[in-house]
């Protein structure tokens, strides 16, 4: 378990950038958890700034598990480390995902960042991010090791934001994760709220509903297309891509539902090296660019492709062997 957070004086400033050696690697495989002292519901100096995030966050009508929020890290949940543990000052407001110094940490779903820092939010000790993402919906990544955006950046679902760290009073290095909602202070269950959202905290498929959009769609209608069915990869999870996903379905004896989420995806993607090429690793390079990578979105897996898979591999603790295979897929899409 992790120490007991002190007070932080809430500014709203820049933090240097931590170096990568900047922290010892011991301990890396303790499961730490968050060391919130405060409860965050009423806590002073919260009240929710008036900046708008892109509307791309918004759930789409009839079903939140739209495309438009994903996993911000990978890794594990620790003993003690959920939400509302105890912890000495109140019950703990988010939930912990363990894993190494300098694991990627990504934006939740698109937005601003509004406080960027040390001991940005009350309670909370070490290095910090919150993002808007409009609506009354804010999320908060805390222990940081090295922050990749800037303050008041706009960020995409999906983007590098951070690396995992262990600042502030902690045990070991971990993501510290929260979901506000109604305003910036609503501490609501981070692993709950992804759920609703199709999303799984720590890692696992995503599931999409029809109406969903972004990124992820756009990769999955290049997989269908290379499975047979010619789509348009516009990132529209509408009426032709659920017609062509409940073909697909029925074919491979799943639930013909258009739900596209557990039992459907590892049936849909190839495991993919360099030499493939075709419409299936424009697939790949859609979702690895959600994640930063930023390349030509073509067909062909070469040595470019590679170095982005293993980069992608390496950031997120996976076997670094430049093989898009359903782990890494996993992680991708989710």
């Amino acid at each position: 378990m992790c120490e007991r957070c002190g007070p932080a004086d809430g500014a709203e400033r820049e933090a240097a950038d931590l170096g990568p050696g900047g922290l010892s690697r011991r301990g890396l495989l303790l499961g730490a958890g968050a060391g919130l002292g405060v409860a965050l519901t009423g806590a002073s100096g919260l009240a929710s700034p008036a900046v708008a995030a892109p509307s791309a966050a918004t759930p789409a009508a009839g079903s939140l598990k739209n495309g438009q929020w994903c996993n911000p890290a990978r890794g594990h949940f620790p003993k003690g480390g959920h939400y509302g543990a105890p912890r000495g000052g109140g019950p703990h407001a988010g939930q912990d995902v363990t894993s190494s110094v300098g694991t990627a940490i990504y934006a939740a779903a698109a937005g601003t960042v509004i406080r960027r820092g040390s001991g940005v939010l009350g309670g909370r000790s070490g290095n910090g991010l919150v993002i808007s993402h409009g609506g009354g919906r804010y999320t908060y990544y805390g222990h940081l090791h090295r922050f990749r955006v800037g303050l008041n950046a706009g960020v995409g679902a999906g983007q590098r934001i951070a690396d995992m760290g262990a600042t502030g009073n902690v045990t070991g290095p971990h993501l510290h994760f929260e979901a506000h909602s109604g305003g910036l202070g609503g501490v609501t269950n981070p692993v709950s709220h992804l759920a609703a959202r199709g999303v799984g905290l720590g890692g696992g498929w995503p599931t999409l509903d029809p109406g969903a959009g972004g990124a992820t769609v756009k990769a999955l209608q290049y997989v269908l297309t290379r499975r047979g069915h010619e789509l348009v990869a516009d990132g529209d999870y509408g009426a032709v891509s659920v017609r062509a996903v409940r073909t697909f379905q029925s074919a491979r004896e799943l639930v013909a539902d258009g739900q596209v989420g557990p039992k459907t995806w590892p049936h849909l993607v190839y495991t993919l090296r360099q030499g493939h090429s075709g419409s299936h690793v424009r697939g790949l390079r859609t979702v690895l660019n959600k994640h930063s990578a930023g390349l030509a979105v073509d067909g062909g897996f070469g040595s470019v492709t590679r170095t982005a898979v293993r980069a992608f591999q390496g950031a997120n603790r996976l076997v670094v062997d430049g093989e898009a295979g359903p782990k890494t897929w996993t992680d991708l899409v989710g």
